[in-house]
């Protein structure tokens, strides 16, 4: 058998180093240098940065996939805004960042940042993963519980679950003392890997009128973006102010039910003894 030489070691060593950086950047979701993770919540504004960024902003495009195999968008060209139905809330920053206000869940994707002068492209581009944390809910039901669903909304290069592996993202609930919430009698939480979410129900008590509760979302334990949910005082007073009207007339209604062969027994009688009176 051929004993291999220390040339050809050397080239499978190559090889097998240029596999580990592939697998790696496929894990972490990245594909270079200039790449940057943005974390934000829904209705906040954000800024992503440019870092390829020229003295001016003239040669500046930004692109922008929402999903892996999705069709590019343009933004931005030549430093000035696309006619897109999001180009209200669009406009450049310092360094040729691209500022997006008020940040919904389908702002969520993959942007890249990139020069040309004269058709020709100059750097490579940067690149930046908006990551959106966004919470809706059921509305308060008759026996005053509430279900928060709180999202993390993020371009699919990767799973959540590799995301949380490899980037160790977290998603938690926390009351307003800032205190992290468990599964208890009162709330009841789960969650879903393959999604990013987590679900929170809770019993409400006649004292959370207006009390908040936050989702926060981490990155290698430190929080990159949060969000908060209040429960309004109007939505349970409506209901408990519903209900009591309700039992109210319920009342009203069986009292005439009862009352009223009583009053007209009372009626008869004293029209009887009127009668005999005027005798």
């Amino acid at each position: 058998m051929k004993r291999k030489t220390e040339k050809e070691k050397m080239s499978e060593c190559h090889l097998c180093l240029l596999g580990l950086i592939a697998l790696s950047s496929l894990l972490t979701g990245t594909s270079g240098v200039n790449d940057a993770h943005v974390f934000i919540s829904s209705g906040e504004n954000v800024r992503l940065p440019c870092n390829n960024a020229l003295h001016d902003c003239t040669s500046t495009t930004w692109n922008y996939n929402r999903f892996r195999n999705s069709g590019t968008v343009e933004l931005i060209a030549g430093g000035k805004k696309k006619n897109t139905e999001r180009q209200e809330r669009l406009s450049l920053g310092s360094k040729c960042s691209l500022n997006v206000n008020n940040i919904s869940k389908e702002d969520y994707g993959f942007y890249s940042c990139r020069q040309l002068v004269n058709d020709k492209q100059q750097e490579p581009d940067a690149h930046v993963h908006l990551h959106v944390l966004h919470v809706s809910q059921t509305e308060i039901s008759a026996g005053l519980s509430v279900t928060l669903f709180c999202q993390l909304y993020s371009y699919p290069r990767v799973s959540c679950e590799d995301l949380i592996r490899s980037e160790r993202i977290e998603l938690f609930w926390v009351n307003q003392a800032g205190v992290k919430l468990m599964t208890d009698s009162r709330y009841q939480i789960s969650s879903s890997s393959d999604h990013c979410l987590i679900t929170l129900n809770i019993t409400l008590l006649n004292e959370d009128h207006n009390r908040e509760w936050r989702c926060n979302v981490t990155q290698r334990d430190q929080v990159k973006a949060s969000i908060t949910y209040t429960v309004k005082s109007s939505e349970a007073e409506v209901r408990r102010t519903a209900g009591l009207l309700f039992r109210v007339m319920v009342i009203i209604v069986e009292f005439a039910v009862f009352a009223a062969p009583t009053v007209i027994l009372l009626q008869i009688i004293c029209a009887r003894r009127a009668g005999e009176f005027l005798r």
